[in-house]
């Protein structure tokens, strides 16, 4: 038995290292999955560090618990008016999309692997969801953006496609054991699930904002507990009346973003550590379920089935998932390309060898390795390919302002940034002279790269950007003293 102190400090190592990985992943310019992951496979029983771990049950627990908590997360920052244009393509690529995906996935794999027409479909449908929070990640460490509806709409597709991907993995593990199903009991039971699942993160995100405006509690700490017991709460009802806990917590998350309610910057940020965490835990686990000597043996097919996945088997899916909408060609390559596989598709792949799947181990190493190789390619060559087809843009910096504000019981006032656009009347113009309503104050203006702290004589430049306190209902009026003229 090893000692407590041994364990945690093990855990303290990894998860330091973990970070530090990070940093290193933006000066590479890869996803910080293939770091975490290449920690937990040194640490591993085929590493210096010598960890034994093969238990695919604890890992699909971890897998779980940490999936339903990022994809909270991914809510809460996901702005409702940037993906309502892109709703009807984000769920059409996030449910036909997979399905295509899959099935393309499935039959290519029946003659490089040797499997049957259920085993292959079931590690395309392991494999076909996505993870563009690694596309975002690599974007960011280079200060570039991507132009028009892309972001949103890959932002969408991602946080939404993983609950299609289980659904598909489990029918799936049914047909490969030979359970009697029938595509009509398959049609209900996906549309129960996700009807379900899509009701129970509306109606209980919509509770816990009414309940956070209400609630009271004595210590501001017991806020971040309450939204991790929220998080639990909303997956385990959905998935316990036989919904989908994964689409209910990413609906919840997107309902409690997109509203008002007390302390919620105090909770977004708790979450968004959160999310890392579980990140980070969630790679670290599945690098030391792998065993890479393993995974060196499915090298030769895993390179066929990764370049097919990339190659063919996403465009594929991509052009005839869009083919009514107007997205331009181009826009069309670059989302095929950014297709990005992450965790989520290693942690569908312990389902099968928790089901007793006989051919289990080899798809999870299968697995593993497209992950990994997509990860390399696609991540190391996404910013040439979005600069050549001339869909990269700059990343807005956004100001890290030397103050907070959370709004609390004690107060209606809010904090918020006003930019101040070309030809506005109010350059040139000291601030005492701008006529705001009773109760308003600008805390800081940020310029250039700098801020200061006004007075009244503080003349307004253009490109400024003003951090202004004041009630709800007051900032449409601030708003419009800012605007040019018309507008």
């Amino acid at each position: 038995m090893v000692p407590t102190h041994y364990i945690l400090l093990g855990v303290a190592v990894l998860v330091l290292l973990s970070v530090l990985a990070s940093k290193a992943s933006e000066r590479l310019g890869v996803p910080a999955l293939l770091m975490f992951l290449l920690i937990g496979m040194v640490a591993g029983s085929e590493g210096p560090g010598g960890i034994y771990f093969d238990d695919a049950a604890v890992a699909k627990f971890v897998g779980t618990l940490a999936l339903a908590f990022i994809l909270f997360s991914g809510g809460l920052d996901t702005n409702w008016r940037m993906i309502r244009p892109v709703l009807g393509q984000g769920i059409t690529l996030a449910t036909l999309g997979v399905l295509l995906t899959a099935v393309a996935v499935g039959l290519f794999a029946m003659p490089v692997l040797g499997f049957s027409l259920q085993e292959g479909l079931l590690l395309g449908a392991v494999m076909s969801s996505t993870d563009a929070a690694a596309v975002f990640a690599v974007m960011r460490s280079r200060k570039v953006s991507l132009k028009g509806k892309l972001k949103p709409l890959l932002e969408l597709e991602s946080g939404s496609n993983d609950p299609m991907a289980l659904f598909l993995t489990t029918v799936m593990i049914g047909l490969v054991n030979r359970q009697d199903l029938s595509w009509w009991l398959i049609a209900i039971q996906f549309a129960v699930q996700m009807t379900v699942g899509a009701l129970m993160g509306l109606g209980l995100g919509w509770l816990t904002t009414k309940a956070f405006n209400r609630l009271r509690l004595d210590y501001e700490g017991l806020y971040p507990v309450t939204g991790m017991g929220v998080v639990l709460l909303v997956f385990g009802v959905a998935e316990s009346i036989g919904g989908n806990g994964f689409l209910a917590v990413y609906i919840a998350g997107i309902i409690l973003g997109n509203s008002d309610f007390l302390h919620k910057r105090g909770l977004t940020r708790f979450h968004d550590g959160l999310g890392w965490l579980m990140q980070i835990a969630m790679f670290l686990i599945l690098g030391l379920l792998v065993f890479p000597s393993h995974v060196a043996k499915v090298a030769g097919p895993g390179v066929l089935v990764a370049a097919f996945l990339m190659l063919v088997a996403r465009p594929v899916a991509v052009f005839l998932t869009l083919l009514p909408s107007r997205v331009s060609f181009r826009e069309k390559a670059l989302v095929s390309w950014v297709g990005l596989r992450g965790a989520v598709p290693i942690v569908l792949a312990t389902f099968p060898m928790m089901a007793g799947v006989a051919r289990s181990e080899i798809m999870f190493n299968v697995v593993f390795f497209v992950v990994v190789a997509s990860a390399l390619l696609q991540g190391k060559t996404l910013m040439f390919l979005a600069r050549l087809l001339k869909l990269d843009g700059p990343l807005p910096d956004k100001p890290k302002y030397p103050l907070e504000f959370d709004k609390s019981e004690h107060t209606r006032s809010e904090m918020r940034e006003i930019a101040v656009p070309a030809e506005s009347p109010a350059v040139g113009r000291p601030i005492s002279e701008l006529k705001l309503p009773a109760g308003s104050l600008i805390l800081l203006v940020n310029r250039g790269k700098g801020f200061l702290v006004p007075s009244g004589t503080t003349e307004v430049q253009e490109q400024d950007t003003l951090l202004i306190l004041a009630e709800p209902e007051a900032f449409e009026q601030i708003q419009a003293r800012f605007l040019p003229s018309g507008q």
